[in-house]
């Protein structure tokens, strides 16, 4: 087997892709406009150049072997790296136009996105902007595969993918226990973080670097996390669940400052941030889309790291030395 031979053709990896995705030769043939003969011959040549099965047929279509499963993941990173290329030759071309694809973190979501956006389409109006919000054990395999061109939010935990990413932070912003206001504990004179325990809690869920860090206080401090819980990443339906109760949620600073309907408790959290920045693939070339709303992320993030007490940062994105 030598995929670099020449026989591999980009028509290959699309009907790879198509197949994978409607799991049937024949909807893949209509999707990209192909006699069922055609696409099946195609297919044919693929499994003829890898000398492997990459699918098997079942009652209702076919089925990826787990050497199909392999080479779909790299062809998607192909294909989205033409798609990519697309883009950068339009965007140069025209200059304004193109799409930027960005997952966000809870920490990225409530400021700092928004503002660079806002910033970017007014800038660009017919550049296009998708946004999807995740965890970062879905985020992250989706930027390494071409479907994101960046992530923003949270920076500085280990992701698992060494030289594959590059990241760089932006500011750090402190993490408050968050109650709607008029909640009985702001009737207390003094505020203990063993007195929110009488309450039910919002926590981040388990896949997120915030769990990690709160559940590692708990044990500091001999507790044990609440059990009466919700676990959410939705910054509205964590706000609806406060507004609507007395639960007692951890959100970011600059959450509370915006909205009068919630209040910090005065409960230290010391060991609980978030070191907010971008993620990128180490070894992508930045399309003039994503080039343009990086400037405008970083400028927001100098605002936004004034008004949280922070200092500059260095060129390469940490702290810069007092």
């Amino acid at each position: 087997m030598d995929l670099l031979d020449g026989r591999l053709k980009f028509r290959h990896l699309t009907l790879l892709l198509a197949v994978f995705e409607h799991g049937s030769v024949v909807r893949a043939a209509e999707t990209l406009h192909l006699t069922q003969p055609a696409a099946t011959r195609t297919l044919r040549e693929l499994e003829a150049i890898a000398e492997l099965p990459l699918f098997t047929r079942v009652p209702r279509g076919m089925r990826p072997t787990v050497y199909g499963e392999a080479l779909v993941a790299h062809a998607r990173a192909v294909v989205a790296e033409v798609r990519r290329a697309e883009e950068h030759l339009t965007g140069l071309r025209q200059g304004q136009d193109g799409t930027v694809t960005v997952g966000t973190l809870l920490a990225g979501a409530n400021v700092l996105l928004p503002r660079a956006v806002a910033r970017l389409k007014k800038e660009r109006p017919r550049l296009t902007v998708v946004v999807r919000e995740g965890t970062p054990d879905v985020l992250h395999p989706a930027l390494l595969g071409g479907e994101l061109d960046v992530i923003v939010g949270r920076v500085g935990a280990a992701t698992g993918e060494g030289e594959k990413v590059r990241q760089r932070m932006l500011y750090r912003e402190p993490i408050r226990l968050a109650v709607r206001s008029g909640h009985p504990l702001l009737a207390e004179r003094t505020v203990a973080l063993t007195d929110a325990l009488g309450f039910p809690w919002i926590l981040p869920v388990e896949q997120t670097a915030l769990r990690h860090e709160l559940g590692a206080l708990f044990v500091d401090r001999g507790l044990s996390l609440p059990a009466d819980r919700v676990e959410c990443t939705s910054i509205l339906t964590m706000r609806a669940l406060l507004l609507q109760t007395d639960m007692v949620a951890l959100l970011p600073e600059l959450v509370l400052r915006d909205d009068e309907h919630l209040v910090a408790l005065p409960v230290e959290l010391p060991s609980v941030g978030r070191t907010v920045g971008v993620t990128e693939a180490a070894h992508r070339t930045r399309t003039p889309a994503l080039a343009a709303l990086l400037h405008h992320l970083d400028e927001e993030a100098a605002v936004l790291r004034e008004s949280l007490g922070g200092g500059p940062l260095r060129p390469g994105g940490g702290p810069a030395a007092p």
